[in-house]
């Protein structure tokens, strides 16, 4: 693979892209240049048409770079330019992440975790104290007692309700020859609350 410098105002977006960046991602993209540099060529055809890698132009053109690296590929039809542009934004998509590998990355950046794409305190979350995270654990799940006492008394309440359907008056009810109307209604054994019938 032939990796060239273009200069960025040579470069054009394409008629249409799949992926949409978001504010967030360009800054977390601005965060991953100014820490690494261009890590990764952006993917052109012979017209200078940017096949892959919107974002980083993007994130290129905030920071006000002049020129980027480039991967040109020529030959393509247009149909084959759309597939690699639609593969390529699904193909990312597709992988899934190491937990463990993970974890044990971030163990050993220790208090360093500045990670372009990562939220810090959730980071710092990952590598609490196992100590924490088990002290945090066998709390879980517990009731104090009174709670356990409002439990109770919720549960015998609806015990003791009568389940049958029971009848009421409705003075709001009245029929056309003057007499109230009666209702029944039913008693929810979950929520107690009256379902008019």
């Amino acid at each position: 693979m032939k990796v060239t410098k273009k200069k960025i105002s040579e470069l054009k977006h394409p008629d249409r892209n799949v992926r949409m960046h978001t504010d967030k991602q360009i800054a977390e993209f601005q965060r991953s240049v100014k820490m690494f540099g261009q890590i990764r060529p952006i993917v052109i055809d012979e017209n200078n048409i940017i096949l892959a890698g919107n974002g980083l132009y993007e994130t290129l053109v905030s920071l006000n770079y002049t020129e980027a690296d480039c991967y040109v590929v020529e030959g393509l039809s247009e149909k084959e330019k759309k597939k690699l542009m639609l593969s390529d934004n699904r193909i990312f998509d597709l992988g899934v992440d190491d937990m463990s590998a993970f974890d044990a990355f971030i163990q050993e950046l220790g208090d360093d975790l500045d990670v372009p794409g990562f939220d810090e305190d959730l980071l710092k979350s990952i590598i609490a104290d196992a100590d924490e995270v088990d002290e945090m654990m066998s709390s879980y799940g517990l009731v104090d007692e009174d709670k356990k006492e409002e439990i109770s008394a919720a549960r015998e309440t609806y015990e003791n309700q009568d389940k049958a359907p029971q009848t009421v008056l409705q003075p709001s009810n009245t029929t056309d020859n003057g007499s109230e109307e009666e209702r029944s209604f039913i008693v929810c054994p979950k929520c107690g609350e009256k379902i008019w019938l």
